[in-house]
């Protein structure tokens, strides 16, 4: 069903779905794949509260989109344009939650999956525009590259919700809506974390970040980097490489900066994920380096990192729900699709510090 209502967001935008795909075919053509991790221009995001209070917010409005669906009994038309999908233990655990809910809410998806190409995203978007769906719901590949999908969208009159990874901030006011972690925040929790671990101690640091481009990757080195800046400045960052968010790649990553900087130099690590930082704890002890001996901190309380925290192989992270983030991204589409969307929509998931005092707790069980 094509959704009847007209936003004021929406008022402007002329249905010319076809003209647009063109439109994005000459601008995927002439996309530049070049990207720095260095930017920060997410830094403006906030810090989320980690309360219960947000969890039982966010449980009402799922309830109540539910109620909703099955008393109107509408359905629509939904894309889902995802870099990853069963293929990664994120994406595995973030489908199943996804689906379920849309299925409840009357949303009929049509899901890809990009692996991360920014080339095949675009051509993905090219489809779904042509199709002329009632929402695209989009988690960016490479975050900077985006934004013909987005003017494609804009223009044919298809509103667009982002799920996991927000925007670049010169592009959200083409959304409607963002749902899922605050990014930039676990970057700050994170490197709270770690500050508290330092304590005043002068500490040399090795940094593993995510994917080049990858707006979350981005955001989480600008939240890391500016706290410790602005906190902690006897924290130093000797080195940072990519890990592109794979164990192998960071455990390489990690043994050259080791082999650069000299182990004798190094006091600390931070890596933007626990896939990473388990790759890390891996180069560590191949050089004979005790990972207690060191402050580690990462970012997710995964199946990979909550066992190296209780370990004392790992002194922090932060949790990251996976079944929060897919059913979000259901309920925020449906939000967008049947209400009132003159403001974009931000929802935050819950974030929440692991240590060794509370990585055994129920309430931050690893779910990938």
């Amino acid at each position: 069903m094509r959704n009847p209502r007209t936003t004021t967001r929406h008022r402007s935008r002329a249905a010319i779905g076809l003209l647009a795909a063109g439109a994005l075919i000459l601008a995927a053509c002439g996309s530049d794949d070049d990207s720095s991790s260095d930017d920060d221009s997410s830094a403006a995001a906030t810090d989320a509260p980690a309360d219960d209070d947000a969890a039982t917010d966010d449980a009402a409005t799922d309830d109540a989109a539910t109620d909703d669906a099955a008393t109107s009994g509408d359905t629509f038309e939904v894309f889902a344009l995802l870099p990853q999908g069963t293929d990664q233990p994120y994406g595995t655990t973030y489908l199943p939650p996804f689906e379920a809910k849309a299925a409840e809410l009357g949303l009929n998806l049509n899901i890809v999956n990009s692996g991360y190409d920014g080339e095949q995203q675009a051509s993905d978007c090219e489809v779904a525009v042509a199709a002329a769906p009632d929402l695209i719901i989009l988690w960016p590949a490479v975050g900077d590259q985006v934004r013909p999908c987005l003017e494609a969208a804009n223009d044919a009159g298809i509103p667009v919700t982002v799920t996991n990874s927000d925007l670049i901030p010169e592009d959200q006011e083409l959304s409607e809506a963002y749902s899922g972690p605050d990014t930039y925040g676990q970057g700050v929790s994170s490197a709270e974390m770690f500050c508290e671990f330092a304590g005043g101690d002068d500490v040399g640091i090795i940094m593993v970040n995510g994917a080049p481009g990858n707006s979350t990757a981005i955001d989480r080195e600008a939240g890391f980097e500016d706290t410790i800046n602005e906190q902690c400045p006897n924290v130093e960052i000797l080195q940072r490489e990519t890990g592109n968010w794979n164990k192998d790649d960071s455990q390489l990553a990690a043994s050259e900066m080791i082999t650069a900087v000299g182990a004798e130099n190094i006091g600390g690590v931070y890596a933007a994920d626990d896939t990473m930082v388990a790759g890390v704890v891996d180069a560590l002890i191949a050089r004979d380096i005790d990972p207690a001996s060191l402050i580690i901190t990462s970012i997710g309380n995964t199946f990979l990192g909550n066992p190296l925290v209780i370990d004392g192989q790992v002194d922090g992270t932060v949790f990251q729900s996976s079944s929060w983030d897919g059913e979000n991204a259901a309920v925020t589409a449906y939000e967008v699709l049947t209400g009132d969307t003159s403001e974009r929509i931000v929802k935050f998931m819950p974030s929440v510090k692991v240590t060794v005092d509370n990585a055994d707790d129920p309430s931050v069980a690893p779910e990938w």
